[in-house]
């Protein structure tokens, strides 16, 4: 029997190579990886980090979230390109580039390996997040104890799953929570928190918001952030782009088959970036049409209940229960889209100071379920020890923002510096990953140097 992308999809034998899909529809049945990556973001960026932007900035930051979710994709692109053309990882990618390297492996993947620690903030907000909504579903019960309990729930599933059950799991409760969300944005319109088209453009004017820390955690978090961009590679290996392209043999027919599965990679993309942009445009407007005219910031243990005011102030006082049960989807299925990816792209990056190999499908397995079992305790760990989920959800947006530059960096060297095998770019193509590279490295930049500054001046 031939070898199928379920064997191994990180092995690109011949005999798993097919032929891309020539319409448009068909193309539709092979869509899937974008939308596991919107999954592992709507809830740190677009649930928590967009709508405490929109409370306390209000409208007039709305350029900056739209910004960040389209600005973005063109590395994501150029990741995804790569991947499919040479059949690497993210993490093999970047250790092949040039400059120094320890123990074989690159140093692009130690930065990132010291950077990454941060993160766990982040994602411990999340799991905080649920807890928090445990809570007051069933009043009395401690947070802590929700945390450990949703840790493991979520470890369980991740240790024993494959990328099939991923996506589906990840496309379901992305849509029923978009589904909620859109319907409270339609129903502001009957209540005294209407939105104008003098409010929308009002967020088009460029303006700045006083707190700038805010901006650029927001910036990092919303859209597709670095660590996602990366683990994107993951999944598109495991839906089997690269394995149906085939390994590169030099032909014609290898580079049409290329070409062919970038394309279904590029729908892939770009349907995610729709759905994961009018979404957070939505929790955007909630925040700013409801939080910020009422001045109240989520933040602390009141992070959810003030999230829930938003629907019960436009869908009635019953939405409360509605948007409980929707918040605990959504970051639940967050926490459970990232600890997937966590458990793939960490696994890689330690293999090369490990002399493990990340192809080798039993290495990989086990690397999977250890880490699926240690991440959540981390993030159970600090959210005990730190409970607050905003600021352990922001302060990680800071480190992907810092993650974001290793990507442009990458991406550049990608693009024009090692040999792509596939010609395929265009002078629009090319002016967009410029562009989105020099916007990033200046957003990304500014917003180091103001958080460095702060935490100076708070230590002097």
């Amino acid at each position: 029997m031939a070898p199928t992308v379920r064997d191994d999809p990180y092995s690109l034998d011949p005999n798993m190579v097919r032929e891309p899909p020539t319409s448009w529809w068909e193309s539709l049945g092979y869509v899937g990886p974008g939308f596991v990556l919107s999954a592992s973001i709507v809830g740190s960026g677009e649930l928590i980090a967009t709508t405490v932007l929109g409370a306390r900035a209000g409208f007039i930051a709305l350029w900056i979230i739209l910004l960040s979710c389209v600005v973005k994709v063109a590395l994501q692109l150029e990741f995804g390109r790569y991947t499919i053309a040479h059949g690497t990882t993210a993490m093999e990618a970047i250790s092949q580039l040039p400059g120094p390297r320890a123990r074989g492996t690159g140093w692009m993947v130690w930065l990132w390996l010291l950077l990454w620690p941060v993160k766990i903030l982040q994602v411990g907000g999340i799991l905080g997040g649920v807890a928090m909504v445990l809570v007051l579903v069933f009043p009395g019960t401690s947070a802590v104890a929700w945390c450990w309990t949703a840790g493991a729930v979520v470890a369980v599933l991740v240790s024993l799953e494959r990328y099939g059950l991923i996506e589906r799991t990840s496309l379901v409760l992305l849509s029923l929570f978009s589904l909620l969300t859109l319907s409270s944005v339609a129903a502001l319109q009957w209540t005294e928190y209407a939105v104008s088209m003098g409010d929308l453009a009002s967020g088009l004017t460029f303006q700045l918001p006083g707190d700038m820390l805010l901006v650029f955690g927001a910036f990092g978090l919303t859209g597709v952030g670095g660590d996602e961009i990366m683990s994107y590679t993951y999944w598109l290996l495991e839906k089997g782009y690269a394995a149906y392209t085939g390994p590169y043999d030099g032909t014609d027919q290898w580079r049409a088959r290329a070409r062919g599965w970038i394309r279904v990679m590029y729908l892939d993309a770009f349907l995610s970036m729709i759905a994961y942009t009018v979404v957070t445009m939505a929790f955007f407007v909630l925040g700013a049409a409801v939080l910020h005219v009422q001045d109240r910031v989520p933040e602390g243990d009141e992070l959810v209940e003030t999230l829930a005011t938003m629907y019960t102030h436009t869908l009635g006082e019953w939405a409360r229960w509605l948007f409980l049960a929707g918040a605990f989807v959504v970051l639940f299925s967050t926490l459970f889209s990232a600890l997937a990816a966590w458990t793939r792209i960490c696994g890689d990056a330690i293999c090369g100071p490990l002399g493990l190999d990340f192809r080798r499908p039993a290495t990989r397995g086990r690397l999977v379920f250890v880490l699926a079992w240690l991440f959540p305790v981390l993030w159970a760990g600090v959210y005990t020890i730190y409970p607050n989920a905003v600021n352990m959800v922001l302060l990680g947006g800071v480190a992907t923002s810092a993650i974001l530059l290793m990507v442009v960096h990458a991406a550049m060297c990608f693009r024009f510096l090692t040999p792509h095998r596939v010609v395929e770019s265009t002078p629009w193509y090319d002016s967009a990953l410029l562009a989105s590279a020099a916007s990033i490295t200046v957003f990304a930049l500014v917003g180091l140097w103001i958080t460095l500054a702060k935490w100076w001046a708070g230590a002097g």
